[in-house]
């Protein structure tokens, strides 16, 4: 489709990468942004977007989504998905591997890329699986899954068979410079567990997840990745101790990155105490000191990357007993309004709230977006800072309405979403 070439007229325009944080008009032509400011000589807008009183910042990216297509349609669907994140402001979803079929040949990851493109809403890029079906055994075909165009490559959730296995693996990936994803849970200590192992889960006669699961498995792969200077990602780390251990880490020159799921900055173990569904996640909710942890990590810059962990489910999934239900919740519509939040409850300063979730996931994803840098993608979010919403499943996108958020009153609305200069959401079509 041509793209048409577009003013944004008058908004606040908020690009952490560039550090631009003022009142700026926004020019794109062919898909790009042209300039930043006054207009080029001769520049025509076949569209101009009135962005006045309204706040203007790249695309947001989601570093771990489930689309749950393909294998599991009944959930969601990459069309429904992709729609959704477009009406969150996010021009960029990361999908997981752990689909059905998994992620580990050119031809699911070709499936993918097509059916993303077919929307007409948010792309979508791929973490290709680090062993052959996620059994931890077998590493995948990582030079094949690099050309079809995997940004890195996971194991997902599923443990390896043992550290030989995983040393191999990260000596593999980093052959070809691919960044590994890792979930830090060790599988002898956290199996079985449904939340955080601790006085309540004893009380609730649950079974739980120690802190050391995650700090054990932290401590092993940055021994294997100073080892074999392998490019790495701790996805959604839970604990204080953790997030020491990677600033640690990170100090000390060891090429290591990490994230959280913005769940976990809001909610503890301690909302578990009426056996929510809902607050059911694995990695779990940890103590009230663990979200603070994790606050001052995201605060000091360990933590790089926010983080949906976008997981939707059916209704019946939520509908049995606490540890029976299947963990996860949906993200795709609070991921912008939480993001907001953090900064209007002083935890982060704006343009470094935005920052964590377009320029530092396209950093560690390594992509060229998540910035409005002149000839870069015109991926836009333009929303309105004033307005407040309520959640409710009336107003989730999603084809997942499983959310422990419904109810709380969200700040900020997308008013526009525009993804390589094109349109994707206006909220006055809806």
């Amino acid at each position: 489709m041509p793209r048409p070439d577009i003013t944004v007229r008058g908004g606040r325009l908020i690009d952490p990468c560039n550090h631009i944080d003022a009142v700026l008009d926004l020019h794109i032509a062919d898909g790009r942004v042209l300039a930043v400011g006054d207009a080029p000589d001769g520049f025509q807008a076949d569209i101009e977007l009135d962005a006045r009183g309204l706040n203007v910042i790249p695309g947001l990216i989601d570093m771990h989504a489930r689309l749950r297509e393909p294998g599991q349609e009944f959930k969601a669907t990459i069309d429904s998905e992709c729609r959704a994140a477009a009406a969150g402001g996010i021009t960029t979803l990361c999908c997981t591997p752990d689909t059905n079929p998994v992620i580990d040949t050119p031809a699911v990851v070709e499936l993918i890329h097509h059916r993303a493109q077919q929307t007409g809403a948010a792309r979508v890029v791929v973490v290709g699986a680090l062993t052959r079906g996620l059994q931890g055994e077998h590493l995948s075909e990582m030079a094949a899954l690099q050309q079809a165009g995997c940004v890195g490559v996971s194991n997902g959730l599923q443990a390896l068979v043992s550290t030989r296995i995983e040393r191999r693996a990260f000596e593999y990936a980093a052959t070809f410079d691919l960044t590994v994803f890792l979930h830090a849970a060790d599988a002898a200590l956290s199996a079985n567990g449904c939340m955080h192992e601790g006085h309540l889960s004893t009380r609730l006669g649950l079974p739980g997840i120690p802190e050391a699961a995650e700090t054990v498995a932290v401590a092993r792969d940055l021994a294997l990745i100073q080892q074999t200077g392998v490019r790495a990602h701790f996805c959604r780390l839970t604990t204080r101790r953790a997030v020491r251990m990677v600033a640690r880490a990170r100090f000390d020159d060891i090429p290591v990155s990490a994230d959280v799921a913005i769940p976990n900055l809001y909610l503890s173990e301690l909302d578990t105490i009426d056996f929510g569904a809902d607050y059911h996640f694995i990695p779990p909710l940890r103590t009230q000191e663990d979200r603070d942890g994790l606050r001052e990590g995201l605060s000091s810059g360990t933590l790089t990357a926010l983080c949906s962990d976008h997981q939707p489910h059916e209704a019946d999934a939520k509908l049995a007993p606490f540890p029976a239900t299947e963990p996860g919740a949906s993200g795709l519509d609070t991921l912008l309004s939480l993001t907001l939040k953090l900064a209007q409850e002083n935890y982060l300063l704006l343009p470094d709230a935005i920052a964590r979730v377009t320029c530092g996931p396209a950093q560690v994803l390594n992509v060229p977006y998540g910035e409005l840098g002149i000839g870069r993608a015109a991926d836009v979010c333009i929303f309105d800072p004033a307005a407040t919403w309520q959640l409710d499943t009336a107003s989730m996108h999603s084809m997942g309405k499983n959310t422990p958020f419904l109810g709380w009153e969200m700040p900020g609305r997308v008013r526009y979403t525009l993804r390589d200069g094109q349109i994707i959401f206006n909220r006055d079509d809806l």
